[in-house]
């Protein structure tokens, strides 16, 4: 393995589509810094190479021979939490997508979507940015499940700015801007964030959030 590949992102493959898998590994490989350490067909065999290729980035079926995909990201993160799962999906259902959310996805992406835009979503998930677009975080927080009862108090008034910020689609870079404070800040809040609420992905952050009311409004 030379050094680029060492340090490029590594992902792993999981999809049934035998030609769809080998297609995306072509592209993501032809990529200097993005690297393809595996293709899984089931379930099964990803929780079986998950803990020995060790990826950053899991590009996830959702739906597979022996399970929903979506449904397994919680028992996958197990094995390995600091891997970040972006969902390929034939299906555009509110109820998918939200259900994606809610698993600690960093995003989804329709199997319609360019190739351009499978590199970028690996290397924004990698980066810990939220794979949607800011219309459609608006149109699916509604639909995010819900319980006043919960409210985390922990927060700051600061952390509460940027969780706000995260709830209107902003990246990392934008609230930045926003806020006036550096990028390395924002990385920082959106990290102590993370941790308080026991979350893996921005997207899981904001539905965490939404449960417990910390989100009034949204």
């Amino acid at each position: 393995m030379s050094a680029d590949t060492a340090q490029a992102i590594r992902v792993l493959i999981v999809d049934d589509h035998e030609v769809l898998a080998m297609s995306l590994g072509h592209v993501l490989d032809a990529e200097p810094d993005l690297h393809t350490v595996g293709a899984a067909r089931s379930l099964a065999e990803a929780r079986s190479l998950l803990p020995q290729v060790l990826p950053d980035v899991v590009l996830m079926d959702h739906r597979l021979p022996d399970g929903d995909g979506v449904a397994a990201i919680a028992q996958l993160r197990e094995l390995r939490p600091s891997t970040q799962y972006v969902v390929l999906t034939a299906s555009t259902a509110d109820q998918v997508l939200v259900s994606a959310i809610e698993a600690g996805a960093s995003g989804f992406l329709s199997k319609s979507r360019s190739l351009d835009e499978v590199r970028s979503a690996v290397r924004a998930a990698h980066g810990g940015e939220a794979v949607i677009s800011p219309e459609m975080l608006a149109r699916l927080l509604p639909r995010l499940n819900r319980n006043r009862n919960s409210a985390n108090t922990d927060l700051t008034e600061r952390e509460l700015d940027v969780l706000s910020l995260l709830a209107d689609g902003l990246t990392n870079s934008e609230i930045a801007t926003e806020l006036v404070v550096s990028v390395h800040t924002v990385r920082n809040h959106v990290a102590n964030i993370s941790t308080k609420l026991g979350a893996h992905s921005k997207l899981e952050v904001l539905s965490i959030a939404i449960r417990q009311g910390l989100l009034p409004g949204r």
